[in-house]
């Protein structure tokens, strides 16, 4: 079980190579856009320790869209499972536990494209699998030792959705509603909201619940320990 210090910091025991248990422990966790998985992913993170986990993110693998010109990219929908290589991330996932590192690609969401160099992740004993679709592929369910589902309710996923957008991609408020509206949250009822049901625990408010996540780590580091 972690443990906490005097200074608030989190450790584990599962980094100790006399632990028993399986050698790596796949993580799905799965939710609306702009649900707080992310938030959700980086208290797991602290909660479980330094040097204990490493995280692939769904919408990394988001497919190139280089060979199009600018005005044709924003016609695809981002929101279908269809946009992302999710058969790249199946192989990354096998690679990592393997004991292999992988090289995340680079996409840029701006110009819907990846870039030339990723990011290295090393392999880890907990590999966490984050993004909207990440319970809705049955090639990743089959990965995944334990499977989560971030609930938080439409409205609060809009108004996180029209901040971050705003503030990252440059988009005005009218802009992120219209494209909620006819893109995300139909995809949302169509893909995301059904793959609850293959979710092993359900976190309600998300990032909000800290006793929920904390409970989760535990989970995890029992997983480990067998």
């Amino acid at each position: 079980m972690p443990q906490r210090s005097s200074d608030g910091e989190v450790s584990s025991p599962v980094a100790s190579p006399e632990s028993p248990g399986p050698d790596v422990v796949v993580l799905g966790i799965a939710g609306g856009s702009a649900s707080g998985k992310s938030t959700v992913v980086s208290e797991l993170v602290r909660f479980l320790g330094p040097g204990v986990s490493c995280t692939l993110r769904h919408d990394a693998y988001y497919h190139d869209l280089a060979h199009l010109p600018l005005e044709r990219r924003i016609e695809v929908n981002v929101d279908h499972p269809d946009s992302l290589e999710t058969e790249l991330l199946v192989e990354h996932l096998e690679l990592l536990r393997a004991g292999r590192s992988v090289e995340l690609p680079a996409y840029d969401y701006v110009s819907q494209t990846r870039g030339p160099v990723g990011t290295i992740v090393q392999a880890a004993p907990v590999l966490v699998v984050e993004g909207l679709f990440a319970l809705w592929d049955e090639r990743l369910r089959r990965q995944m030792d334990l499977k989560v589902f971030i609930d938080t309710t439409e409205e609060e996923r809009l108004e996180r959705r029209i901040e971050r957008d705003r503030a990252e991609r440059g988009r005005d408020r009218e802009a992120v509603v219209q494209w909620h509206r006819e893109r995300v949250q139909p995809m949302h009822d169509l893909f995301v909201e059904p793959s609850r049901s293959y979710a092993d625990v359900v976190i309600v408010e998300g990032a909000h619940n800290t006793e929920a996540i904390r409970a989760l780590a535990e989970r995890v580091v029992e997983m480990l320990q067998g």
